[in-house]
């Protein structure tokens, strides 16, 4: 009797969007990698790296707790934030345990691998490079603006992005896990300084072109203010093509934004992966709308017909769904998403079969 070869995914970004998806694919029955960005300077994960000259590891700790139980007590552990201490207030512990076991095991990527072990992860975690990056940017006034946690905060969109050292080499274990996957999700995450940063390592937007497996790219539901503020769906994409993913991306997955496809959860693309109305996540409250008492309001990602229209002269399918969490409509409602890449993933399947 032939065990049948258990399905690969990987999912590549960092920040907040990440663990979603990694929890959604493991769900659904994926042998599941994430490749992390090694950009983030800010927080606790900027002060490590300053301090210890440690890699960035907040991003990874995340991952990690989403491929763990987040119920149990070492992954409640893990994501605790000391509120005040001098020298302590803002780390998360998970980065500090971390941050301990590189220095006891030798290594980075050593770290991940014992942590994971105390979690009980299921899949892995990979960077996507080892070396010591920092994150430039021009926005679209042409001004620079350097390091992650102030491009995230930029006065203007941001147009173009450059790590420094310009290419630097990728976690060889990282570019494997993409050359063998039969599924790959980029996002969601901050785009400018989580998911483009993956793909200006040397060979990793390469090994997405090249792959063979289903490429689904999940645009944010709402825009970050300041680095990309004011951009729609359709620019999000265009962003990716920039910087490398021409011929990368083979489905876009979008929040069904205007009010008329709210109703039926129609999209273009869908006839062309096999889906029906009725494979997406049901129609409800759909638009973001109003935030709670004290926030700031939420901008969506304008992501309507037209937009949709658009972004289908870049890639060969677009599929809308009702996907935003509406308690936190800066999020993708985990139940939603998980719906939206079953049914994608569901579909690509059928017609392999």
């Amino acid at each position: 009797m032939t065990l049948e070869h258990p399905r690969k995914a990987v999912a590549i970004g960092g920040g907040t969007g990440l663990p979603s998806v990694l929890r959604s694919l493991l769900d659904l029955g994926y042998d599941t990698t994430a490749i992390v960005t090694m950009a983030d300077d800010g927080g606790s994960s900027g002060m490590l790296r300053r301090e210890l000259g440690m890699l960035p590891p907040g991003d990874i700790r995340n991952c990690l707790v989403a491929l763990s139980d987040p119920d149990s007590l070492v992954a409640r552990l893990f994501q605790y934030r000391f509120p005040h201490g001098e020298g302590l207030a803002g780390h998360a512990l998970g980065n500090l345990v971390i941050a301990a076991l590189a220095d006891l095991t030798g290594g980075f990527p050593e770290a991940i691998d014992a942590a994971g072990n105390l979690l009980g992860v299921r899949g892995r975690v990979l960077p996507s490079t080892l070396e010591d990056v920092v994150l430039h940017a021009e926005d679209r006034s042409g001004r620079p603006v350097s390091g992650q946690a102030n491009i995230a905060v930029s006065a203007e969109p941001v147009a173009h992005v450059v790590l420094e050292p310009e290419a630097p080499t990728a976690y060889a274990p990282a570019l494997e896990a993409l050359e063998s996957a039969d599924v790959v999700v980029v996002g969601p995450g901050s785009l400018f300084t989580s998911v483009i940063p993956n793909f200006l390592v040397a060979g990793v937007a390469g090994a997405l072109r090249e792959s063979t497996a289903l490429r689904v790219y999940v645009c944010n539901v709402a825009n970050q203010r300041g680095e990309t503020c004011g951009l729609d769906a359709a620019d999000h994409v265009q962003a990716l093509i920039d910087h490398g993913l021409e011929g990368a991306i083979d489905v876009v997955l979008v929040h069904e934004s205007d009010a008329a496809d709210a109703a039926g959860s129609s999209s273009l693309g869908v006839s062309a992966l096999g889906l029906a109305a009725a494979d997406l996540p049901p129609a409800g409250p759909s638009a973001p709308g109003a935030c709670p008492a004290g926030t700031e309001p939420v901008e969506p990602v304008v992501s309507d017909a037209w937009v949709r229209s658009l972004i289908g002269t870049l890639v060969p399918a677009v599929v809308a769904a009702n996907l935003v969490d509406v308690a936190a409509p800066t999020r993708h409602d985990p139940a939603r998403l998980e719906a939206a890449l079953g049914a994608i993933l569901e579909a690509r399947s059928g017609q392999a079969a």
